[in-house]
């Protein structure tokens, strides 16, 4: 029975990391807010973990409400992931 827990236990620490291992931190700059959409139009560094060079894209947003927090020209950091397939913003923030 503890064995049982032990690697229950494990294996859940380790699907939590790969979730937390799975979002990429980017640097950017805001070029376009579409609220209706839930898009927004960033100009970002590579994001080497997914093989993508510097350009400028649209993202989905995870939540809507992410993008109350920055206008275009901001300065920001980000973290994308992919949620169903998508290439998502799931964290954004103004660049330190």
């Amino acid at each position: 029975m503890f064995k049982t827990l032990v690697s229950l236990a494990a294996a859940t620490f380790l699907l939590a990391g790969t979730a937390l291992a799975n979002a990429h931190h980017v640097k950017g700059e805001v070029i376009k807010i579409d609220k209706a959409a839930g898009k927004i139009t960033l100009k970002h560094g590579p994001i080497k973990s997914l093989d993508m060079d510097s350009m400028t894209m649209v993202f989905r947003v995870a939540d809507p409400a992410m993008l109350d927090k920055v206008k275009a020209g901001d300065q920001i950091e980000f973290e994308v992931d992919r949620v169903n397939g998508a290439i998502t913003v799931t964290k954004i923030g103004k660049a330190h």
